[in-house]
């Protein structure tokens, strides 16, 4: 297999170029409702168009199988979409830049299973990957009119091979 992905980790610094990491860890707190409730403030900044509104979603995935094939990728023009596990599972995203209105080359990269993402609107990303097991992920996107939903298939492949995810 040629076009073998290197599984990075989720940092901040590592996934810049396409959004932010949703992760308490070194997140601004403030305590609110009497003291009684720690609020990890501002994680993200969901990116909507005037046509749409925010909605807040649960996503159940199934868990991918080892060898993998990445030979497509979407985006979302018109709003970003936001994405955080319900359980501590390790789980999978690939991402990468715009090259004249296709993918780029992938960027694969491993989360903890306390930490999220927002991918910024427009960029080209992977559909969810669980591991291991069904996991279940809070989303936050956007509706409305308008065509918010683009793929696209790479012509050679990308392969990501299989490992001990735990």
């Amino acid at each position: 297999m040629s076009n073998i992905l290197t599984i990075r980790p989720l940092t901040p610094e590592n996934f810049a170029p396409f959004g932010e990491v949703l992760d308490t860890d070194g997140a601004e707190l403030r305590m609110i409702n009497e003291g009684t409730t720690e609020r990890f403030h501002g994680l993200a900044h969901t990116e909507i168009d005037a046509a749409g509104i925010a909605i807040v979603s649960l996503f159940r995935g199934q868990p991918r199988h080892f060898p993998y094939r990445v030979d497509m990728m979407e985006r979302h023009p018109l709003g970003s979409q936001a994405f955080y596990p319900l359980a501590e599972r390790p789980w999978l995203l690939i991402a990468a830049e715009d090259n004249d209105g296709r993918p780029g080359d992938p960027q694969a990269f491993l989360a903890h299973g306390r930490q999220g993402v927002n991918y910024r609107a427009n960029v080209w990303h992977h559909p969810l990957m669980a591991l291991n097991e069904v996991s279940e992920f809070l989303v936050v996107d956007r509706e409305g009119e308008g065509t918010n939903l683009e793929e696209q298939s790479y012509p050679d492949p990308y392969f990501i091979e299989a490992a001990d995810w735990t």
